[in-house]
Formats: structure tokens, sequence, C-alpha cells
């Protein structure tokens, strides 16, 4: 395994847990799907100005896979996520990703989970989480450019933490009308 790909998961670069609270059926909710059929445009709209692209392909393996590139503080982030865990209510998805920053690209691992849960009846809560931890090349590449892992870690605690405060309620809306849309097509059919 080389540097590139070498995750310290013993390392937390940043962490963040942001709730948002919906309305829609939960039985029609679908996040597997939603993330699966996710178009380019409405993945912008989750995250005006940081989300750029968004698409579905498989890995080598067979592995579904979600690929996002938005900006992430400073840097511009290619995720390439693949699932670990995929349900209506629950998906887990994990990304080494490549991140392009003023001093040169560098890599990541990035693990999203997104999940619904049911207060009552119809109202929902959105749980949007995201950890990241540092590969040995990316340790390698913030020493070579003076930087502690503190110092790294406060700035991308920071920029993703405000990056997940920006998309969460969008990503909520959304697949809630994603559900809110099954629930009318199964009622008119």
């Amino acid at each position: 395994m080389s540097a590139s790909t070498t995750v310290r998961s013993d390392l937390v670069l940043s962490h963040a847990v942001v709730t948002a609270d919906v309305t829609a059926p939960f039985d029609k909710v679908d996040i597997e799907q939603w993330l699966k059929t996710l178009p380019t445009h409405e993945y912008q709209r989750c995250a005006p100005g940081d989300h750029k692209a968004a698409g579905y392909t498989v890995d080598d393996d067979g592995t579904p896979m979600s690929i996002n590139v938005e900006v992430i503080g400073s840097g511009l982030v290619i995720q390439q996520y693949r699932y670990e865990v995929a349900s209506p209510h629950y998906c887990k998805m994990v990304s080494l990703s490549d991140v392009l920053s003023p001093s040169g690209w560098t890599t990541t691992q990035v693990i999203w989970e997104l999940s619904m849960e049911q207060l009552e009846g119809d109202q929902l809560r959105y749980v949007n989480t995201v950890s990241s931890h540092p590969t040995e090349a990316f340790l390698e590449f913030i020493i070579a450019g003076g930087q502690t892992f503190e110092e790294a870690a406060a700035a991308r605690q920071h920029a993703s933490g405000m990056h997940c405060e920006l998309e969460t309620p969008h990503y909520a809306a959304s697949i809630a009308a994603a559900a809110n849309k099954a629930a009318a097509d199964a009622a008119a059919a």
C-alpha cells in the first residue's frame, strides 16, 4: 500500500454532525436511491457555490460509487465514495479523496453517513455525519508545507463544519421532496 493510500484512522482531521428536520412519509424515504439518481444540478443546489458535480458509477469490483466534486475551504475535493452500507434510511459512504489545495494535490479519507430518523408520524430528522482522516501522504504534504497536524486539523474542522452546515438542510429537503413525490406517485397510481 502506498503512502497516498495508507489511511491514519487513529487521527481525526475533522468530524461534523449536523441535523435538519423535514416532513415526509418515512416509508417513502430512500436515501440509497436518492444518492444513485442525484442529478448534478440538484447536488449543486444542495451547497450553492461549493458543490460542482455529482455522478454515480461502480468501482472495478462492481461496488456502487458516488462521485462528488466540491470545494471545502480552499480545497477542491474529488470524493470517490464507495457504498459500505446502502439502505433506504441509512447509507455509509467511504472515499479515498483527492484534494487540490493551493499547495498542490494530496489525499484524505472521508466517511459520509446519511440517515433519516422518524420523530413522529411524518416528522423526520435527517442526520448528516462527515468524518475525515489523513493519509500518510497528507501528513507528509502538510509537514513539507510547514504545517502541523493540529493546524491542518483545525483548518479542516472549520471548513468542513461550515460546509456541512450549508449542505445539510438542503440534503434533507431534497430527500424529503423525493419521498413526497414517491408518495404522490403511489397515490396517483
